[in-house]
């Protein structure tokens, strides 16, 4: 990869791929909207922490970062077609990595019309300026609710997810399916990565550990759904940034065993992929909160609440393909991520 943008690069796992990309003296432009669906001065610091200063930034500029002479950053938003096109036949991108979305399952559940803005307009918007302009590989950002009423684990590519609990899984499912279809007529090489629980420092305020670590430290209780019988697959954000750096670097190509006939799900006679990215270690929720309350020296205060409308019991990554493929596999336990994630939030809000 030589010449590469990244989309929600001032999200959270944008943020982590940006510095290990920067990290390698490749020419990167990430690109975010910066919207306000949650507090964006913790988005601006994400930003400067690469060296893109906040009053540089404005809509639509190229901004050169301050640290980095071989990385930029341009505030757009997914649904400005020309500028993504434009964008990307001005700085001729070999890849693609796209992991600006409209995130949440809960949201979706009274904010439906910004997914269909963003994760399927904004997406067709990508896919379209990758088409014509000679993108290489484009890389993007699916999610394990794409698995929905499936109940057999773990979740497997080979699975079938025909049947999501949110429109926010629906539009990340969207996503895979249209890829598919310019892989097939334009041979856009596409891969498509199915993200697990991934946490850690710089994470979003709206996510658990986040919350959680927050409620905790000033003695108001958390909401535990589902009364905590849950099961998550937590994947530490490096662990998941390595996996993503090492897809990107190899387009996907044309399975030649796939047939039309018994045809594989995760491939494709196209130069498709479809990958889960997860720990394979699925934790407790209230070992995952009995760890944290260790870390912080304090008990949690636990409203126990039923599951809520669009959530799943459990998840489980089989990542099996990813370490036959590319060597990959999550090291980070959940009590070092943890640890990790309360160094930060602590540092960082000065606590």
């Amino acid at each position: 990869m030589n010449r590469i943008l990244i989309t929600g690069t001032a999200g959270f796992i944008g943020y982590h791929l940006m510095q290990r990309v920067i990290s390698t003296g490749a020419f990167v432009v990430g690109l975010d909207v910066i919207n306000a669906y949650y507090d964006t001065a913790i988005k601006y610091d994400r930003l400067e922490q690469m060296g893109f200063a906040k009053e540089d930034i404005a809509p639509g500029k190229f901004v050169q970062s301050r640290k980095h002479a071989h990385a930029g950053f341009v505030q757009m938003d997914l649904m400005d077609a020309e500028g993504i096109s434009r964008l990307c036949r001005e700085y001729k991108f070999d890849t693609v990595i796209n992991l600006a979305a409209q995130a949440g399952v809960r949201y979706s559940l009274t904010h439906p019309h910004v997914y269909a803005d963003s994760n399927i307009t904004g997406f067709l918007n990508i896919l379209e300026a990758c088409r014509h302009n000679t993108v290489e590989h484009l890389v993007f950002a699916s999610s394990s609710s794409v698995y929905g009423l499936n109940e057999e684990i773990p979740f497997s590519t080979l699975h079938n997810v025909d049947h999501p609990m949110s429109l926010y899984a629906a539009s990340k499912k969207a996503n895979e399916l249209m890829a598919h279809s310019y892989a097939h007529l334009y041979g856009l090489p596409c891969t498509g990565l199915r993200f697990f629980s991934a946490y850690g420092p710089w994470g979003r305020p709206d996510m658990a550990l986040f919350i959680f670590t927050k409620n905790i430290l000033e003695g108001t209780p958390i909401d535990v759904y589902n009364h905590g019988i849950m099961k998550r697959d937590f994947t530490y954000i490096d662990d998941l940034v390595e996996g993503v750096y090492r897809v990107a670097e190899r387009p996907a190509a044309p399975d030649p065993e796939w047939g039309g006939s018994a045809p594989r799900p995760d491939t494709s006679s196209a130069p498709w992929r479809i990958y889960n990215i997860g720990n394979n270690d699925p934790v407790e929720l209230m070992d995952f909160i009995i760890a944290l309350e260790e870390k912080l020296g304090r008990k949690a205060i636990m409203n126990m609440l039923p599951m809520q409308p669009g959530d799943v019991p459990g998840s489980w990554a089989d990542s099996g393909d990813l370490v036959r493929n590319f060597g990959y596999k999550p090291s980070t336990s959940v009590k070092e991520g943890i640890s990790r994630f309360v160094d930060w939030y602590t540092a960082y809000y000065k606590i």
